[in-house]
């Protein structure tokens, strides 16, 4: 028994290693080759992102800089030659930040570089000076509770993570308006700085006062413990000028080629290109939407007509209420009822660094199919299938059972950069780029064109 136990799991064994030997083509093979060698020989694509960032500079929802830059992309779209090219209207929340400053008054007086936590209320006409209280946790704060009242609350949370030390800048207000906190102030989420403020999306809770939230440089933040802790008073002085207008009309930029045996299967890939309202939003996303443009006209310039439709998509307003992914994921639903057909969904938004593979969330013959696809990437050592990945912009197809995997970097220097003025063209390597196009254009192609459909 055990003997035949043994002989028909090897049986099983070596079909499966047939099957991922048999995943690929000679031609898939040839073609990817194609692909990775014009991806990393091109200068296109990088010099169609400096292009963007200079030229347009931040991409914040409702800001003519955004839609300035969608107008280009759309432009240069039907310059390539895709089958279609279009902009599917989204309704974008519209911050604006204005004017702003937070100055330490005592133990003594200094400019404090600062930004406002995007939907944050402003402060009153001619601004707050209160004194400060200073914890590292929501724990510390309720440890204090009695003495918030009518204070800034700063809290000073050493980066860990960005999962864990970004709930101070989502809740931070809420839970510091409960305890009679007149504004309150975060240790900007993020590893290292020079001076470099992170801004970010924050909330409110129905039956909370609103107060204003901003966050400070992990530079001065330190400093403000350090006079705390020895018995100095602290006060601060802040003034938010920013107001929330009406909801604006913005834009999904969705470009595709026809598959040529299945055209209803859609592959998916991109990025969301609108940013924060500083800097140049390179890293976060102009690099990953650019990098998922790129690696499909790569296909259209070699003449390469996968078996499936592939799909960019660059996402609108990811950054501060994700209503791009929402009405992309209602439109295939209701309009195009194509969110069976979605065979695999894409994204890029963890930097545009040397890139190390994907993580993935579907089937485990799924993963098999994407590891196998992935060995073809070993000369640029780019191809490491891992389980678990996704994307916030393809979140809601995943929740619908659609497969995900999200680009994996080396990401050792993201934060350094993420929602501050620092996320400018020259933080990017060409070449690093290049690799995260070749990496995204092989797996999407790939999927398209193998025989077997990726199994959910």
């Amino acid at each position: 028994m055990k003997r035949l136990l043994l002989s028909t799991l090897l049986s099983v064994m070596s079909l499966f290693a047939i099957q991922a030997q048999d995943v690929l083509s000679s031609t898939n093979k040839e073609n990817i080759d194609k692909l990775v060698q014009n991806a990393v020989s091109s200068d296109l694509a990088w010099d169609r992102l400096s292009y963007m960032a200079d030229t347009f500079g931040p991409r914040f929802s409702g800001s003519q800089n955004l839609e300035d830059a969608l107008d280009w992309i759309l432009e240069e779209m039907q310059k390539d030659g895709f089958d279609k090219v279009w902009g599917q209207p989204v309704m974008v929340p519209h911050w604006v930040r204005g004017e702003e400053r937070a100055t330490l008054i005592s133990p003594r007086k200094q400019e404090l570089p600062m930004l406002g936590l995007g939907g944050s209320v402003a402060t009153p006409e001619g601004g707050i000076t209160a004194e400060v209280i200073v914890v590292k946790s929501f724990e510390e704060l309720e440890s204090v509770k009695d003495e918030v009242k009518g204070k800034i609350v700063l809290y000073n949370a050493e980066f860990t993570s960005y999962g864990r030390i970004v709930q101070y800048r989502m809740n931070g207000a809420v839970e510091a308006a409960k305890l009679g906190a007149v504004a309150s102030i975060i240790r900007s989420v993020g590893p290292f700085s020079m001076q470099t403020p992170h801004t970010g999306t924050m909330n409110y809770e129905e039956g909370v006062d609103k107060i204003p939230h901003a966050a400070i440089t992990v530079e001065d933040a330190m400093m403000i413990q350090r006079m705390y802790d020895r018995g100095n008073k602290i006060e601060i002085y802040l003034d938010m000028n920013a107001k929330t207008l009406p909801d604006f009309e913005s834009r999904n930029i969705i470009a595709e080629i026809k598959g040529s045996e299945y055209p209803n299967q859609i592959i998916v890939l991109g990025g969301h290109i609108d940013s924060w309202d500083v800097g140049q939003g390179v890293m976060d996303d102009g690099g990953g939407s650019i990098a998922s443009w790129e690696a499909v006209r790569l296909m259209i310039k070699n003449g390469i007509r996968p078996k499936r439709t592939i799909r960019v998509v660059l996402w609108a307003n990811e950054e501060n209420g994700l209503r791009g992914a929402t009405e992309y994921h209602r439109w295939i639903k209701e309009v195009e009822n194509s969110l069976n057909n979605h065979v695999l969904a894409m994204e890029s938004d963890a930097g545009v660094f040397d890139p190390i593979g994907f993580g993935f969330t579907g089937s485990d013959r799924g993963f098999e199919i994407l590891t196998e696809i992935g060995k073809t990437l070993q000369p640029i050592e780019s191809g490491k299938v891992t389980k678990g990945g996704g994307g916030a912009d393809i979140g809601p197809l995943m929740n619908d059972g659609v497969p995900g995997m999200g680009l994996v970097v080396d990401g050792e220097k993201y934060f350094w950069y993420h929602h501050t003025a620092a996320d400018t063209m020259d933080k990017l390597d060409k070449d690093d780029f290049n690799e995260c196009v070749a990496t995204m254009a092989t797996f999407a192609y790939a999927v398209a064109d193998i025989e077997e459909r990726l199994p959910r």
